[in-house]
């Protein structure tokens, strides 16, 4: 008899796993570790220190790694805005020049994807390069670029069910109706371009996309399916699905993370506090389903949860999600969570322990279900993982990349 990986894994899952008592939801009264800015420094010392030795070698962009190597795209994939975000975090937190030319020489090298209709990411490509280039720099080109980028992405909007496509050509009827939480964390693109142009329409789309995701998405529980069909002709919902989740009622945490982190957002851009209440709601779900070592499984509801493979990438993407939310509610329980999280990244989800790894962060699952990255590391973990220390330890410079701003 022969076992699939995935069957090795759940069971190797649960013959390991030590006993962790659920993480309350809320914190008040709590205090940030003592240990949690001096471990956070360390972190980010240990990244630039990766990054410098690593960055000048990658003419590319990482997508994951294999056997601890970075594994390459020449166009990006989906994940390409990753790394000069994660290169412009090092040049914010160290101050090194040559971090910022070889952002900028990355970044460049998305020029191509501006123009691509095909996808709904064009959020993450965008925003942490050519906004971040454009906010740090000031050189016009990168914020048309972005505003490119913006107008692409308005072309998946589908206004029978008022939802942005996430997945396939626009001609393509597969996917047709497939609406995804994480098309939440995309949307700050379109904000963007209304703010700087002027166009109400960007910002239209992106509400009324964030309107029915708020509609369709949060359980009674707050929590949420990573997929929502509809019928793309007449709009109609079909129903809750998922790829990356364990199943369409389970609640794949780095999906919980992106409807945390978008919704968080998309209230500082809007001030409509609907926004925010999603936001709480998803954010309390997800901090009370954490174990008591603060680093997610990568779904709540998996069946050997919370014993389960781990995914730092979304513990990374949650906690800059929760403290934004902190600072939008001014309720300190979620930054505290935040900082024990960024805290917990640093203490056991670092490389350190490898002389061959270069990315940061370890412990990362892409796909479990397609038995697809699983105990790997992704571009995003290091991204997030630095802009959460960086708001943690540096906001103000953090702000000058990203607009950590409300209207």
């Amino acid at each position: 008899m022969s076992l699939s990986r995935r069957a090795v894994l759940t069971v190797a899952a649960g013959a390991t796993a030590t006993a962790a008592a659920p993480a309350a939801a809320t914190t008040s009264g709590g205090r940030e570790p003592v240990s949690g800015p001096a471990a956070l420094r360390a972190a980010a010392d240990y990244a630039v220190e990766k990054l410098r030795a690593v960055a000048p070698g990658v003419s590319a962009f990482p997508v994951g790694t294999k056997f601890e190597k970075w594994v390459f795209s020449q166009n990006g994939d989906w994940v390409g805005g990753f790394w000069p975000g994660t290169l412009w975090m090092a040049y914010l937190y160290s101050g090194d020049d040559t971090f910022r030319t070889l952002a900028l020489d990355s970044a460049r090298k998305l020029a191509p994807r501006r123009y691509d209709t095909g996808t709904h990411d064009l959020g993450f490509l965008f925003y942490p390069s050519w906004v971040t280039a454009w906010r740090l720099t000031g050189e016009d080109s990168w914020r048309a670029g972005a505003i490119q980028a913006a107008d692409s992405l308005t072309r998946r909007y589908n206004p029978r069910g008022r939802f942005i496509r996430a997945w396939g050509a626009l001609g393509d009827p597969r996917n047709a109706g497939r609406v995804i939480m994480d098309t939440m964390m995309n949307l700050d693109l379109l904000t963007f371009a209304s703010r700087q142009t002027g166009d109400e329409t960007y910002l239209r789309i992106a509400v009324e996309h964030a309107r029915t995701a708020q509609r369709v998405f949060p359980r009674q529980d707050g929590s949420t399916p990573h997929v929502f069909d509809f019928d793309p002709d007449s709009g109609a919902p079909i129903g809750p699905n998922t790829v990356q989740g364990y199943s369409p009622a389970s609640c794949w945490s780095r999906g919980q993370a992106w409807g945390i982190y978008g919704f968080t957002t998309l209230y500082r851009r809007t001030k409509d506090g609907r926004f925010l209440s999603t936001a709480r709601r998803l954010a309390d779900f997800a901090v009370g389903a954490l174990s008591a070592d603060h680093v997610p499984v990568w779904d709540y509801r998996a069946p050997q949860q919370p014993h389960d493979v781990k995914d730092a990438s979304a513990g990374a993407a949650m906690a800059c999600g929760l403290l934004d939310l902190s600072a939008a509610t001014g309720r300190p329980e979620y930054r505290q969570v935040a900082v024990r999280i960024l805290t917990a990244l640093s203490e056991t989800c670092l490389t350190r322990n490898s002389t061959r790894a270069e990315a940061v962060v370890a412990r990362c699952t892409r796909n479990r279900p397609a038995e697809d990255g699983i105990e790997i590391s992704l571009p995003y973990a290091d991204y997030y993982l630095l802009e959460g220390i960086l708001r943690v330890l540096r906001p103000k410079d953090v702000d000058r990349a990203i607009d950590l701003s409300t209207v």
